[in-house]
């Protein structure tokens, strides 16, 4: 969004035409609602601004739920923005260890700044967009004088008015283009900043999931967040923001449903074993923290193959870390043969999932060209250097 149709759309007639969009959801309802509203004397900037808004608003109902409906969004801020509910979580952090003003550098539109708010603390919210700043502070302006919007850098903020800080770098670059910067000590505040920072006040920073570990100082919690099957965050917590006694956790939240695995260090791996009765799928949090073999332990399970992160079992278990599957039967791992045998199965419906095996599970299943009338999940994995067909169903 320019700064131009921003500022059309603050406007009274702005808002009141967004307020009165119909969804928008196809390329068709974008060039119908366009026309109309030329057609109507709408200006190019606000046309442009109310459609892009309504249709944000469709897409943002993943992410805010029926809040979307009375924010603003830019597409990049929309992507990066942090699903509501766990902004929630992140806030009811600060507010458990007791901080009451928090600064938030790099807001974007504010996600994390309305969970923070919502909880009753008091945000300063920093972008250094003023397109995004200007967002954010429309965002924000139902929690009234509880929420400044200020438009700087992170290393140009004044900290001492709070007691702790939530910081979001940029690691993509600022305009139309935003190409990816890659390498931590070029995003925006960088990564040194930041950890410096975090020596000096207790300190929650979302990162990608992916994050070199190699990165990550040893006095920190490392928190892998997963949301209904997304590994979507990693967040590390300093000072008195970081639990005791914890340095690796994987929080998964499916649904309203949300289950923790905590840990002082990496859990040491179980043994590989044979297949089983049943094979376990371990949350991506769950790998990323490197708390397979906690998982393993509690499900009497032991590694399909030492490289690969599949769990087997006999014992019939299963626990929210993990997708359990009942084994059927290996099945010929040739193309040609695997379809003969699903085909002399009945199985026309097939949930294709694989690990360790250079396989696109969309193309292989339209080749497979299944029609049967049973249904079942097809792992395909690699145990030692032999290729392998696992026929199961989830439990």
């Amino acid at each position: 969004m320019e700064l131009s149709e921003l500022e059309a759309l603050l406007t009274p007639e702005g808002l009141r035409l967004l307020d009165a969009m119909p969804p928008v959801e196809s390329s068709d309802d974008v060039a119908r609602t366009v026309t109309r509203l030329r057609r109507d004397g709408h200006s190019p900037d606000l046309v442009s601004a109310v459609v892009g808004q309504a249709r944000l608003r469709t897409r943002a109902r993943a992410k805010f739920g029926e809040l979307a409906e009375r924010m603003l969004f830019t597409r990049a801020g929309l992507e990066q923005a942090t699903r509501l509910g766990i902004a929630a979580r992140h806030a009811a952090r600060f507010r458990d260890a007791g901080f009451t003003r928090v600064a938030d550098l790099g807001c974007g539109i504010g996600g994390d700044a309305l969970g923070l708010a919502g909880l009753g603390l008091r945000v300063t919210a920093v972008d250094a967009d003023a397109v995004t700043a200007g967002i954010a502070a429309y965002n924000l302006a139902p929690f009234g004088s509880d929420a400044e919007v200020r438009l700087g850098t992170a290393e140009e903020t004044d900290l001492s008015g709070s007691d702790a800080v939530w910081l979001d770098p940029a690691r993509r670059t600022a305009g139309h283009s935003e190409t990816a910067r890659t390498r931590p000590e070029d995003w925006s505040p960088s990564l040194d900043w930041v950890f410096d920072l975090a020596e000096r006040l207790p300190v929650g920073v979302k990162l990608g999931p992916g994050l070199d570990r190699g990165l990550i100082p040893d006095d920190v919690e490392a928190q892998w967040v997963s949301a209904d099957g997304s590994t979507v965050e990693l967040v590390l917590w300093s000072g008195a923001l970081a639990r005791p006694g914890v340095r690796r956790a994987a929080l998964v939240i499916r649904g309203e449903q949300a289950h923790e695995l905590t840990a002082e260090t990496d859990a040491a791996d179980q043994p590989t074993r044979d297949l089983g009765a049943f094979l376990h799928e371990p949350d991506g949090a769950v790998i990323r923290a490197r708390l397979i073999g906690d998982v393993a332990r509690t499900l009497e399970a032991g590694m399909l193959d030492e490289h690969i992160a599949y769990l087997t079992s006999d014992a019939a278990l299963t626990s929210p870390f993990v997708s359990t599957f009942r084994v059927r039967e290996v099945l010929p791992a040739d193309e040609k043969a695997l379809a003969k045998a699903l085909r002399e199965r009945d199985i026309g419906r097939l949930e294709i999932k694989k690990r360790g095996v250079d396989v696109d599970p969309a193309a292989l299943r339209t080749r497979l060209k299944l029609r049967g009338s049973a249904s079942a999940t097809l792992l395909l994995t690699r145990i030692g250097t032999r290729r392998t067909a696992i026929l199961a169903d989830r439990v």
